[in-house]
């Protein structure tokens, strides 16, 4: 079976965040650096439980890093004033990329 980006209109479970080299020179811009110290600072611990990131090698500077978050990853993120570069939203991570921070995915 093959996962693709959803189509105009579905509803994916995982939103496809894109990270340049810029973002990614910053060690903040990880989640597993950053999102875990948040949620503890802002009494917020029982998100580990609901949070999932997945990571994958970009192809290029603009996209270095791609991000999979759940939704409540990515509110997670912007509440910490992070930039969500969204550029798609899938159903499920791609099979090549791997759990970065949070709970694995599961249907």
């Amino acid at each position: 079976m093959v996962d693709s980006m959803v189509r105009d209109g579905d509803e994916g479970n995982y939103w496809v965040v894109r990270l340049g080299v810029e973002e990614l020179r910053d060690p903040e811009n990880s989640p597993a650096v950053s999102m875990a110290a948040y949620l503890v600072e802002t009494r917020q611990e029982d998100l580990f439980r609901e949070l999932s990131v997945y990571v994958e090698r970009g192809a290029s500077r603009e996209e270095i890093r791609r991000l999979y978050m759940n939704a409540v990853a990515l509110r997670v993120w912007r509440d910490m004033g992070k930039v969500a570069d969204v550029v798609g939203r899938r159903q499920r991570p791609p099979q090549g990329a791997e759990l970065g921070f949070g709970v694995p995915f599961s249907e």
